[in-house]
């Protein structure tokens, strides 16, 4: 069968729509985290700019990863809001493959961050004295342009696999958003290839960049416990627990989502699937802002630097 041209494709996202009132209710706690995920996540952006002191790999990273966190929210979360308080919840072909894309960009280049990370704290604690010479400043760029790079690639190659397919029914996706799979579904033909290829990119995105990780901080673990004072394995062990805290809270709710029992798309799994990609983005600043003394230091600096522009 010929798929229709793209022009003429329109996709309905049906999200709650039987609940107008719920949805009114989510409008207004999505608007505040996504102002929450703006300015938490531009904070720490603007600091490690500004604060010498956090001109080091992990801060460098973790700039990578707020900057991530805000271009993958706003990839769905305004039009989000809008088809809250809109009776058309339409979205057009073109739209529809553009969210889809970027949000699955951000998700695969953040598994390879994270596994990024987990690296450059083993290198921290595990080879102290070698870190400035292995973490250097072209290492880091390079690991980062590969995340990203790595990232797109594998968005690309799911993007291009599934505009190919020809739709032909309503096309309503029981979601919120363009969701991949909800996408696929709606095809009317085969999609052996394209749930293969799925299954290839979360085995090479999620379990490789998981298991990596595990690595890390088994050599991680091995090393704090062999410091004699308890000073110094409290001291290695913070300067990982926002990273861990981070990683948990990712790769947790994903698995929880891939791994529970598969409902028939109630309204609750897909507020679940929802609320996942914003919780996390919205907590990555605070969690790294409270665990982090120099944090701390720079956003006083930074304050009483204003201050006494002002005065």
């Amino acid at each position: 069968m010929e798929r229709t041209n793209w022009t003429d494709i329109e996709f309905t996202l049906q999200g709650l729509s039987g609940y107008p009132r719920t949805e009114k209710f989510l409008f207004m706690m999505f608007l505040v985290m996504y102002m929450v995920i703006l300015l938490g996540n531009s904070t720490l952006i603007i600091l490690t700019f500004l604060d010498p002191r956090l001109h080091t790999p992990m801060y460098f990273f973790l700039s990578n990863l707020s900057f991530l966190d805000i271009l993958y929210t706003s990839s769905f979360i305004p039009s989000t809001m809008i088809h809250f308080l809109s009776e058309e919840k339409n979205i057009s072909f073109t739209r529809c493959v553009v969210q889809m894309s970027v949000s699955f960009t951000m998700a695969s280049t953040e598994c390879v961050l994270l596994a990024v990370m987990a690296y450059d704290r083993y290198v921290a604690i595990c080879i102290p004295l070698r870190y400035p010479i292995i973490m250097n400043k072209a290492l880091c760029i390079q690991m980062a342009a590969l995340s990203w790079g790595l990232g797109f690639l594998n968005s690309l190659t799911q993007t291009i696999l599934a505009v190919r397919l020809p739709f032909c029914g309503k096309n309503v996706i029981n979601h919120f958003v363009c969701e991949i799979l909800a996408f696929l579904k709606l095809a009317c033909t085969d999609i052996s290839l394209n749930e293969i290829t799925l299954m290839l990119g979360n085995v090479i995105f999620l379990f490789v960049p998981l298991l990596l990780i595990s690595i890390s901080y088994i050599f991680i673990l091995s090393t704090v416990l062999r410091i004699n004072s308890a000073g110094g394995r409290k001291k290695a062990f913070s300067t990982c627990s926002a990273h861990i805290t981070v990683v948990t809270m990712f790769y947790g709710s994903i698995l929880f989502m891939y791994i529970k029992p598969k409902s028939k798309d109630t309204a609750s799994d897909k507020l679940i699937a929802l609320c996942y990609g914003v919780v996390t983005p919205m907590l990555n600043p605070i969690i790294y802002s409270l665990r982090n003394t120099e944090v701390h230091d720079a956003v006083k600096k930074l304050t009483a630097r204003q201050f006494w522009k002002k005065g």
